[in-house]
């Protein structure tokens, strides 16, 4: 089994922002594998299915993202899953926008929804997504670029990562993250 998160803050008052790119990929990979995200435990929307013939928990926290590795550590006890069987999805600054970087471990950086899932979890050692979002030309205004609304021009750009970070995570299901690593970290 495969807990696949997206990292985001509630929906609707921050859909359609740079913030929620992972919940955009855990629901753009629902939608395409008839996963319906119905469900609520540990403070957080989630849905069971199968993506290539493999069983999956796609999860969306609901505890805004300072906070999702309290209830994404919850599933990880509850379900007893392995930390390498965990994939996080999250929006990232130092990635391009419109590009994805896949790693199999490592540091939170600077994004606060992964020092909470490396604090609540205890590890570093999980696979992680992330779908750049670019740079503000202004450091000062950083969160209001993250959580302001998408121009409808950026949005066409930002669908690419989107895209490729749920093409990604089914490769991942199937080949192991070495083999997506070597496959999506290319430069194009």
């Amino acid at each position: 089994m495969y807990i696949i998160v997206g990292l985001g803050n509630p929906e609707p008052e921050y859909s359609n922002t740079r913030h929620n790119m992972g919940f955009d990929v855990i629901n753009k990979l629902a939608n395409k594998n008839g996963i319906s995200l119905n469900k609520t435990k540990y403070n957080a929307i989630y849905g069971t299915g199968l993506i290539e013939n493999e069983k999956v928990i796609l999860i969306k926290p609901q505890t805004f993202m300072n906070k999702s590795g309290e209830s994404v550590s919850e599933f990880v006890r509850f379900y007893k899953e392995p930390l390498n069987n965990v994939m996080v999805i999250y929006d990232d600054m130092d990635t391009e926008s419109g590009k994805i970087r896949i790693r199999a471990k490592g540091g939170p950086g600077s994004h606060n929804g992964m020092k909470s899932m490396v604090n609540m979890l205890s590890s570093e050692e999980f696979p992680r997504i992330r779908v750049g979002i670019g740079r503000p030309q202004d450091e000062f205004d950083r969160i209001d670029y993250v959580i302001g609304r998408i121009p409808t021009k950026e949005f066409v750009i930002l669908q690419e990562g989107i895209d490729s970070a749920m093409q990604a995570i089914e490769y991942w299901i199937q080949n192991g993250i070495d083999n997506t690593m070597n496959k999506f970290n290319k430069v194009k």
